[in-house]
């Protein structure tokens, strides 16, 4: 419970640093194209991928809330064993594609970026940097959901 706490405090302040640069980046191409005249070259690129990582991280942090956009027409439908069942059908499809999809596979797309030393093309970044949110965020999206099959279980006995 400690560590659920902490990551969920973590990635909120991660999620407002990245807001606030967000706007302070989007504030300054603004103010360099329309006032300066001569708009930042650097800007556009940054905003995209701390968009990224704002997508990725929110996603986990909303998977830590157990408040992920879902249908609740079936939901609301079952009760007792049914709607446990189908709780934990859910929460483990989501495990599932956490470690496929983000932690496997956003893996691989780190290691190849990295091997290939492919860098973005105006800051001049590692790729790998860009995408490791991927990764990070299906650990964190595995972690929670994990939090919840075991609090679904204890609140059972």
């Amino acid at each position: 419970m400690k560590l659920k706490l902490f990551l969920d405090q973590f990635i909120r302040a991660l999620i407002a640093v990245l807001m606030g640069l967000m706007v302070i980046n989007v504030t300054w191409q603004v103010f360099s194209r329309y006032v300066l005249g001569d708009p930042s070259s650097f800007t556009d690129e940054l905003s995209r991928y701390m968009m990224i990582w704002l997508g990725l991280a929110g996603a986990a942090y909303v998977s830590g809330k157990n408040g992920h956009l879902a249908i609740d027409i079936v939901p609301e439908k079952l009760k007792g064993k049914q709607l446990l069942y189908l709780q934990f059908f859910i929460h483990g499809l989501v495990v599932f594609f956490g470690l496929v999809i983000m932690i496997w596979g956003g893996g691989n797309l780190v290691y190849i970026t990295q091997i290939l030393q492919q860098k973005s093309a105006t800051l001049q970044i590692p790729l790998s940097w860009i995408y490791g949110i991927v990764p990070i965020s299906g650990v964190l999206v595995v972690y929670y959901h994990l939090f919840h099959i075991v609090q679904l279980i204890k609140n059972q006995e």
